[in-house]
């Protein structure tokens, strides 16, 4: 077999569904075993960082595994931020890299830099096999690693030739070696579960913390909650872990950067249980929280534990099988109705706030969201860019499942939106899927549209237009009393649209928000992407930019914060 069928065949044996990538002069022998592959689809792109955001996309909507398969050199350097953005979020990825030819001696060869070591920041591994036969365990095995233990991407690097030549392989003994074994999780202590056990009984009330890494545990996480009569917060990436619908469904996060009402239910708790979470920057407001009483932290990844926060007890285990087994070990309590009260209170609030804001001469972020979630299928899966939008969305979507809400958090890279939208439109196809694109972030990858044409994939992508790179255009405005080098430069989207082949709406204001989303879901069901000009209206700051300014203000030095101040005092009475 051809190296390009080795590796195909073990594609198929992954059940990877789907390749993204652009193919080259080294990896066409590959392209052309895929062109008659059993169940794994290319996907042609225009650029290889919307590949690797594509494949992050397809795992974090649907479970299963993809491939960035990319050329050597600026193939894998193109793909890198979204491979990072996988890497800091765990979400595996194979990364099919393709070598220069190590057979022929020559020097200075086409795309020859050292592409493991450009990778190793950024991956869990580099496996470069060393005989062609070896290709077929190579792939098999970086894919498990990929899902094991603390997800993340594992690079393979295929020297040319591999593809060029043919290499004697046992296929059938290496797949029954190798079978479809389900991921190993580390063995639980159950000592450790007993006192965390003991430690949840005395306690008066605890919190609930759970990120991506909990929703494994699915269903037995409401018992959790119900069981121990705890309010559940979430980080960003754990949003819809906990069904956002229930009546202890506190918020996406407990800090400063979450409203007053969860911040005053967390700080009445008097311990944290934290499953499937790093406490990272993004997801805690800029560190702007304090996990309540003594902290039980509970992940599949031991190198978390007390890296931001002691822990009186740290559980290395899969979230899944520790919930199972704490479960039977906690007694019932007596529901609070008061606390459900505070909850239901404190998020009508929040629900007031945002309306107030609705009817002005743009369109209310509320208005968008909340019409968006009441016609389209409750399966809805947001992608969202690094920015104003991911925060807008993690605060007014009510989302009852994983899945649902795809951003990119600790890498936080601009340009995520469309490709991930069309990944998960891939991965879910009877799956309704919009994008909420900043204008900046729009601008790096919204080419990708012509690629949800080619595919026929039917994807919504509403592009907020402010006109300004928002997020930071707004910390600017508040630290600095003035913005610099964060406004965009106009561009008309219908008419870029109707080069790319794609119907583009405008959206000016409330008014117009329901017969547009209508004519959306008339034209995504029909299998064609569709783009939205969106007026939308940032005056209005989310609890987490308002949170996260406050936080780093007050983390300074005295001397630091007055200065701060006065400058910004002095640039508004002078200009």
């Amino acid at each position: 077999m051809t190296g390009g069928e080795i590796v195909v065949r073990a594609l198929e044996d992954e059940e990877v569904a789907f390749t993204f990538g652009i193919p080259g002069t080294h990896n066409i022998e590959l392209y052309d075993a895929l062109a008659t592959a059993r169940g794994v689809r290319p996907v042609l792109v225009t650029d290889e960082q919307s590949a690797s955001f594509m494949a992050d996309a397809v795992w974090r909507a649907s479970g299963r595994l993809a491939c960035v398969n990319v050329v050597p050199g600026a193939g894998l350097t193109h793909a890198l931020s979204g491979i990072a953005e996988a890497y800091l979020d765990c979400i595996p990825m194979l990364v099919l890299g393709c070598g220069i030819r190590r057979d022929t001696g020559r020097a200075f060869q086409l795309h020859d830099v050292d592409q493991a070591a450009i990778a190793a920041p950024v991956t869990k591994a580099q496996l470069r096999p060393e005989r062609g036969a070896d290709l077929y365990a190579a792939i098999r095995r970086a894919c498990a690693l990929a899902r094991a233990g603390r997800p993340g991407p594992v690079f393979v690097e295929v020297p040319a030739e591999f593809y060029l030549f043919k290499h004697d392989v046992a296929l059938e003994e290496l797949r029954a070696e190798f079978g479809r074994e389900p991921v190993a999780v580390p063995g639980l202590d159950e000592t450790a579960v007993v006192r965390a056990a003991a430690l949840l009984q005395h306690a008066n009330r605890p919190l609930l913390y759970l990120g991506l890494g909990a929703a494994g545990a699915g269903a037995d996480l409401v018992a959790l909650a119900e069981r121990l009569d705890a309010p559940v917060a979430t980080t960003l990436q754990g949003k819809g872990v906990f069904p956002e619908t229930h009546p202890l469904a506190l918020w996406p996060g407990f800090g400063r950067a979450a409203p007053a009402f969860a911040r005053r239910i967390a700080a009445a708790c008097d311990l944290t249980l934290a499953i499937g979470c790093r406490f990272g920057e993004v997801g805690t407001g800029s560190y702007g929280l304090e996990p309540p009483g003594p902290l039980i932290h509970v992940d599949i990844d031991p190198q978390v534990f007390g890296r931001n926060f002691p822990a009186a007890l740290a559980v290395e285990a899969d979230a899944a099988v520790f919930v199972r087994s704490l479960l039977p070990r906690l007694p019932a309590r007596t529901g609070d109705a008061r606390l459900l009260e505070s909850i239901a209170r404190g998020r009508e609030e929040a629900r007031r706030g945002w309306e107030e804001a609705m009817g002005g001469a743009r369109v209310a972020p509320y208005t968008l969201l909340r019409v968006l979630q009441r016609r389209l299928d409750e399966s809805a899966i947001f992608t969202t860019d690094s920015g104003n939008g991911t925060f807008i969305a993690a605060e007014m979507l009510t989302l009852d499942a994983p899945g649902r809400f795809l951003a990119p958090v600790d890498y936080s890279c601009m340009g995520y939106a469309v490709p991930a939208a069309i990944g998960a439109r891939l991965a879910c196809p009877d799956v309704p899927v919009v994008a909420l694109a900043g204008d900046g972030a729009f601008l790096m990858t919204g080419l990708e549209l012509i690629s949800a044409v080619s595919q026929k994939v039917g994807v919504a992508v509403f592009v907020l237009r402010d006109g300004e790179l928002a997020q930071i255009a707004q910390f600017q405005a508040t630290a600095l009393a003035r913005k610099t080098a964060s406004r965009i430069g106009d561009f008309d989207l219908p008419t870029l649209c109707a080069a790319l082949g794609v119907e583009c709406l405008r959206l000016d204001h409330d008014e117009q928000v329901g017969g547009v989303v209508d004519r959306v879901i008339a034209v995504t069901a029909a299998g064609r992407p569709i783009a939205v000009d969106v007026a939308i209206d940032y005056s209005a700051r989310t609890y987490f930019t308002a949170g996260v300014v406050r936080t780093n203000l007050l983390r300074l030095p005295w001397s630091d914060r007055l200065r701060f101040i006065g400058r910004a005092l002095g640039r508004r009475v002078f200009r």
